[in-house]
Formats: structure tokens, sequence, C-alpha cells
């Protein structure tokens, strides 16, 4: 007896599916169509760029960097820009998922992604950045000029009692240690702010922010002006501030932006936070004198002779208005958001504002989770 084989023949589709294909195939042609419309029309507007802003290396070349930029880029055309926020809100509601940049700690501790993350060359990458500071050390010193670093240490290192279930890599322990060292035995004044914020604990810190509290801030600028101080160097010009306190207000956290969270309602959002921020400004009585003769007010007598760059921590809590209160004098701050390592550094040295009114004194705030990042190779003087 013979046994028929199984036939090959491929099943008819049902008459459902027949009729639903027809659907889908429109919706999926439509929702294309949207899709290129809307990415042509960010084109068109003229906000969108294929080439980077600045010299990429070759590992992020070869890293696919160049297309994850075009990527980021047409994510902000408007139909995958909406996609994407009702996408955030349906996982935060129902999954209470925060994305891929930000991680939840502790009920209502939020922090940034990229404080956990294990670079690529780690090593080499923090010994090209270091190397890149010691050179621009040398350079501003035969201009006369001083540097200090200060490192910020990462939220999740200090806040790490509000960590509960996220893991922070052992192997982060020890790079800021290492990093500064380095810089030290190199004969730069260098300066790991965690000693500092330390004693106030997860209060250093803000709860949906990356940035710190401005009783961080306050703890940073005290320990910087110290340091400055200890270099010798009076800054100048000399002013009195005086500082109030301003009624309670909702703070919106970035990491509930950066969690695609921020358009939600309130009560929707990640657990707001409230603070009362300190509003700091010189002191009345000495900005009204005229004691100041036309040459020190429209001469470089009256410019600050300390300059701060840095990042977004320079522009948060009012650290840089608590650093001029610590220093009683004012100082200019060129610190700019989102400049990472060396975007402010760059922006700086090649501004008028330095080579036509050098400072004394360059005060470089770098954060920690940016130290061991791939380095762009963009600091250095003419």
């Amino acid at each position: 007896m013979t046994t028929s084989s199984p036939s090959t023949a491929p099943t008819p589709p049902s008459p459902l599916a027949m009729h639903t294909s027809k659907i889908a195939g429109v919706t999926l042609a439509v929702f294309l169509g949207a899709g290129l419309l809307s990415c042509g029309w960010l084109v068109a507007k003229g906000s969108f760029s294929l080439l980077p802003e600045k010299p990429m290396s070759d590992d992020a070349v070869i890293h696919g960097e160049i297309t994850h930029r075009i990527a980021k880029e047409l994510a902000n055309a408007p139909l995958p820009l909406q996609a994407a926020n009702l996408e955030r809100a349906g996982s935060w509601l129902v999954f209470a998922d925060t994305g891929p940049r930000v991680r939840q700690g502790c009920p209502g501790w939020l922090f940034l992604a990229d404080e956990f993350k294990l670079n690529r060359h780690a090593q080499d990458n923090a010994k090209a950045k270091a190397e890149a500071v010691v050179a621009l050390q040398q350079s501003l010193k035969k201009r006369g000029i001083e540097l200090l670093v200060s490192v910020v240490p990462d939220k999740s290192r200090i806040a790490a009692s509000q960590l509960c279930a996220l893991y922070r890599p052992v192997s982060l322990e020890a790079r800021v240690q290492d990093w500064t060292a380095g810089l030290k035995a190199a004969g730069v004044a260098t300066l790991d702010l965690a000693p500092a914020v330390r004693p106030l604990g997860a209060e250093a810190y803000l709860r949906t922010d990356t940035h710190w509290s401005e009783a961080g801030a306050k703890a940073a600028a005290g320990a910087i002006a110290g340091q400055v101080k200890a270099l010798g160097i009076a800054a100048t010009p000399q002013k009195g501030f005086d500082v109030s306190q301003e009624p309670k207000a909702v703070r919106p956290g970035d990491l509930v932006r950066l969690a695609g969270l921020d358009w939600l309602p309130l009560h929707l959002q990640p657990a707001t936070e409230e603070v009362a921020p300190s509003k700091i400004s010189e002191h009345v009585a000495e900005a009204s004198t005229g004691g100041d003769s036309l040459d020190d007010l429209f001469g470089d007598d009256n410019l600050p002779n300390v300059a701060l760059i840095g990042t977004s921590f320079s522009r948060n809590s009012n650290f840089a208005g608590f650093l001029q209160q610590s220093l009683g004098a004012v100082i200019g701050n060129f610190a700019k958001d989102g400049g990472e390592f060396s975007g402010a550094a760059k922006a700086y040295f090649e501004s008028p504002a330095f080579t036509q009114t050098p400072p004394k004194l360059v005060i470089w705030e770098i954060p920690e989770r940016d130290l061991q990042t791939v380095y762009a190779g963009d600091v250095k003087l003419d």
C-alpha cells in the first residue's frame, strides 16, 4: 500500500484574507506616502542637513554615526515625530517604560542612560581627551593663562541610594580618579567635584533632571572657588551679590523630555518636582555707585578675568551665580547646552571674547559621562 506525499501547493487565501489584504495594502501605501511627504517637507524647509557639522573620526563613520545622524534628523519630521510621541506615551502609560535614553531608579527618580554606558575604546578615548587637555593647558600657560579642570560626577554615582534595581557597572567606579590623576601628574590643575557634593547624597541632584540641584551646584561652586584661591588667582572685577528665594514652582525635568513624555498632561508624566529657585544679582549699592572711571567702565579693567566653559551643568541651578558669589567677582560664562566634552571650549577659543580679551583663568567644567566618549580632536589654540 502506497502513501501519498503531502501536497506542497500553497494554501489559497481565504475570502476574508483577500478582502482585508487590499485594505492593508492601501493603508500601508498611504502611511508610506505620508511619511515620504513629511520627510520631504522637512528637507524643503531647510532644517535638514545630510553632512555633519564637524568632521567625524574613522571609528564614528565605521560604526554608523552618519546614518544614525540622518535617521535622527528625519525623525523630526511631523509624522514620525507624532508617531513616536504616541508610541512613547503608550509605552509609559501601559508598561511604565521610559525609552532607550532614560532609566528609572527608585520611585520618582530618573537617570540618563549614558551614565551606565560602556563606551567602545573607553581607555583610548579618555587618554586622547587627557592629552588634549594637557596640550591646551601648556598653550594657555605660554600666554599667561591658567586652566582649572573640574569634573562633575555622574548623578548615578552620587545619588546611588536612589538607583534601586538599576545597575551601575563596577568598571566605571575608577574612571574619574584615573583621569584626574593623569592630568594632575602632567601639571594640570584638576578638581574632582565628587567629594564636594557627596555629603549631600541624592539631594545634590534633581529627581527628574540630569543636572544637580541648587544645593549641589552651590557646593560645587564653593569647592571650585576654594581651588581658584589656592592657585593664587584673584578674580576681578570684585562685586557683592544679593541672593533671594523665589516661590516654589514645578521644574520641568530634561529627562522627562528625553523620555518623550513632556507633551503629556502633568498628571500623566513621571512625578513632577517643585523647586524654589534662588535669584542671584549684583549688590544694588555697588552696582549704582559712580566710583568707576570711564576707562574702567568701558575698558578691559571692568571685564571679568575668569572665564567659565563647559556644559549645561554650568547653566543650570544657578551654578554660575553661586560661583560668582563664592569668588566675590563677576565671571564670563561661555558654557554651552549640549556641548558635551569640547563644544564650549572649541567655540570659546575661536571667539573674539578669547582672542581679543583673554582671561587670567579658564575654568573648564566636564561631566564624568563624557570622559570616555569618542574625542573629535577639535580643542586647540591657533
